[in-house]
């Protein structure tokens, strides 16, 4: 197996364009930064609290202090506003993701630091991961609301897989792992544990199964319990 550095997803064509594509008008990249981060920050609050059919795009725009006809200048349609905002979101956690997972660590290390920053994020960005877990309740949601999901499945399974190969090629992890089952499964515990965090029915069941409230549960109980899971799966039968 050849060696696959990690750092060629800045170069990769595919990637670069899943991060540069845009769902505004240049209007919106005009603006000085402070006022585009008021936008979006109000935008994900309304939509993570109100869900996308609930929010307003009126209020939206009150509640960030400009009109109406403005945010039309920005954004053509609530769709946009909608995929800008989650993308803002999303792209803060998988930069988090890139930055553990393209170090020189072990995988087993790079795997702690992934489930301590999900911990801090899911607690300190509850409305971005909201808004994520909102696209599947959108009803009759247009094609371009899923494929910006796509979009951040597809970044945060190039990163995942990438790594994994690495840690396969310099013999960190059993040698019969299959590095894309092994990401997809992964990504799996670590999307639970972000919603289990934010949302209602995670929330529930994380309570079911463990009986503790996660509000109230140390989160280094969690970090230990998840890790000795996935130690298993790393050196089982290496």
């Amino acid at each position: 197996m050849h060696k696959i550095k990690l750092s060629f997803l800045c170069n990769n064509t595919k990637f670069k364009k899943m991060i540069e594509k845009k769902y505004h008008k240049e209007a919106f990249d005009r603006i000085d930064d402070e006022r585009k981060n008021q936008i979006l920050e109000v935008g994900t609050e309304e939509f993570a609290s109100k869900g996308y059919d609930g929010a307003n795009i009126n209020i939206i725009a009150k509640k960030a202090g400009i009109s109406i006809g403005l945010m039309y200048k920005y954004f053509s349609t609530k769709e946009d506003l909608f995929i800008t905002c989650l993308k803002y979101g999303m792209d803060i956690l998988v930069k988090a993701l890139y930055d553990i997972m393209v170090s020189e660590d072990k995988l087993l290390i790079k795997a702690e630091k992934l489930i301590r920053t999900i911990c801090m994020h899911s607690r300190k960005h509850t409305k971005y991961i909201k808004m994520y877990n909102e696209i599947n309740n959108i009803k009759n949601s247009a094609e371009r609301v899923r494929a910006i999901a796509e979009e951040i499945e597809s970044k945060r399974s190039s990163i995942y897989i990438t790594s994994i190969e690495e840690a396969l090629t310099r013999g960190d992890v059993r040698s019969d792992m299959d590095a894309k089952f092994f990401a997809f499964f992964l990504d799996n515990l670590m999307t639970s544990l972000q919603f289990a965090y934010t949302c209602d029915y995670y929330k529930e069941k994380f309570r079911i199964y463990t009986g503790i409230d996660v509000n109230e549960c140390d989160d280094e109980q969690i970090i230990t319990e998840l890790l000795k899971f996935i130690e298993s799966a790393f050196s089982f039968g290496k």
